[in-house]
């Protein structure tokens, strides 16, 4: 089966297709019958990046952004979901909750709107987001960063790695993955920040030196980095309240909170995992929320608009 719905998006209409999955099987439950797995919101001459894709449109009416995202949620916990649909599923859900989160009144007349088994999820989502906003107050950055952005180790690779640090260590590995998410897309992100922190999990070179942290290990490797993160919460009292770990980690209750949301997602729904995996790396700018996709690579600080007149698809459709 197939159906054609016309959106409005912003000043330009775009078209949703969707096609039907007859089971989804989820951690929790078997939903029986049939769900829509769309194929996304497209308009005709968006610019598109070297991996063939274009950055995600958002629709501008609440109600079909509120079937959008219960699309998308049904579709990412459906085990069967191939690896091409999860990838561009997962990056429009990404840029939809990112758009969201901005638009509190917005928000609120999506989530009423959404079918109510998803709203927890949306509520996790929306609020690690919020987290992050409340953390970078201030005008936003005019300049992009000296990172190369890469392929991450693979799911299956960094969750073993997660469970292995769990098991040694009694760290969830939903915090691990959480953390690991938030400091670097889970490794996409290879760079060094302003305060010279390094590796998918973003450690300074003093901190991993120090007796029980690094062991010897490459501040680079994401087995060796993950391990050493959750030894790190566990010097920083994590077994005994994860708050005071993620402190540790980072300065801020708002990251914290973050990480949190993100770790019970995790927990409530593992399939979410899949998902989180193929987020993409976004970036904050005076020009908008500017996609940095595989490939960018960039040795010093570059300028917005000189990268963007180069770089059309990182920047959000009109």
């Amino acid at each position: 089966m197939r159906c054609v719905l016309s959106i409005p998006v912003l000043l330009s209409p775009i078209t949703v297709a969707c096609k039907t999955v007859e089971t989804i099987e989820t951690a929790g439950d078997q939903i029986q019958g049939s769900t829509t797995i769309p194929e996304l919101p497209n308009q005709t001459g968006l610019p598109v990046a070297p991996n063939g894709r274009s950055y995600p449109l958002v629709p501008k009416e609440p109600s079909d952004i509120a079937a959008l995202i219960d699309s998308i949620e049904a579709a990412l916990v459906t085990p069967q979901l191939a690896e091409q649909d999860l990838a561009a599923l997962a990056h429009q859900q990404q840029v939809t909750y990112r758009y969201l989160s901005k638009r509190p009144l917005l928000s609120q007349d999506v989530r009423s709107q959404l079918d109510p088994r998803w709203r927890w999820v949306f509520d996790q989502h929306i609020a690690a987001r919020r987290e992050f906003l409340a953390m970078h107050r201030g005008p936003a950055s005019s300049r992009l960063p000296a990172w190369r952005i890469i392929s991450p180790a693979p799911a299956d690779q960094l969750l073993e790695a997660y469970r292995s640090a769990s098991a040694a260590t009694g760290i969830d590995w939903t915090v691990l993955a959480a953390v690991n998410l938030v400091e670097t897309g889970m490794g996409r992100i290879d760079g060094v920040s302003v305060a010279n922190a390094q590796g998918p999990m973003q450690f300074l070179p003093t901190t991993w030196n120090e007796p029980g942290i690094g062991n010897g290990g490459n501040i680079r490797d994401p087995w060796d980095s993950i391990h050493a993160a959750a030894r790190y919460l566990v010097r920083r009292g994590g077994l005994k309240d994860i708050r005071s770990g993620l402190w540790g980690y980072n300065n801020s209750d708002h990251y914290g909170k973050a990480v949190l949301h993100y770790a019970a997602l995790l927990k409530e729904e593992p399939l979410t995992y899949r998902a989180l995996h193929q987020w993409q790396i976004h970036y904050a700018s005076s020009a908008g929320d500017l996609w940095l996709h595989e490939g960018y690579e960039q040795q010093q600080p570059i300028a917005v608009n000189g990268y963007l007149r180069q770089n059309r698809h990182s920047a959000p459709p009109k």
